[in-house]
């Protein structure tokens, strides 16, 4: 990874760490993906902007196999989605062949241009909802 690429990424995790997922992933509106954590085991949500179709959610990762949450889906694939305040069940895959800008365009704007502009690695996950 290039330095600028990797400074990028150092700076855009710190921020959605410490201040926007902290305060994003307590409302009840704000979709949210819990995943167990690889080493702890624990529930661990990370609000992300996806869009359900069908049986489906859809997300695109901005940092792919760098993203904690998709390090724990490897681990784990299991996991929980909120979506409008009601939680499902299902298993998520990671779908490094899908053309994540273009299913960014199917995704909802405000977030797909977020994960377009700050994203160094896209990847594609889908879930599939058993609920």
């Amino acid at each position: 990874m290039s330095r600028y690429r990797e400074a990028k990424f150092r700076a855009v995790t710190a921020f959605q760490r410490r201040i926007a997922n902290p305060i994003l992933r307590r409302l009840p509106i704000q979709t949210a993906l819990e995943t167990t954590g690889r080493k702890s085991g624990l529930p661990r949500r990370t609000p992300v902007g996806g869009r359900r179709i069908g049986g489906e959610f859809w997300i695109v990762s901005e940092y792919g196999d760098k993203s904690q949450y998709v390090r724990n889906i490897q681990a784990h694939p299991e996991v929980r989605v909120r979506i409008r305040g009601r939680w499902h069940t299902g298993t998520a895959h990671l779908l490094p062949q899908d053309d994540a800008r273009a299913r960014l365009r199917t995704l909802p704007r405000m977030n797909s241009a977020t994960v377009w502009a700050v994203g160094t690695n896209l990847l594609t996950v889908r879930v599939d909802l058993t609920d």
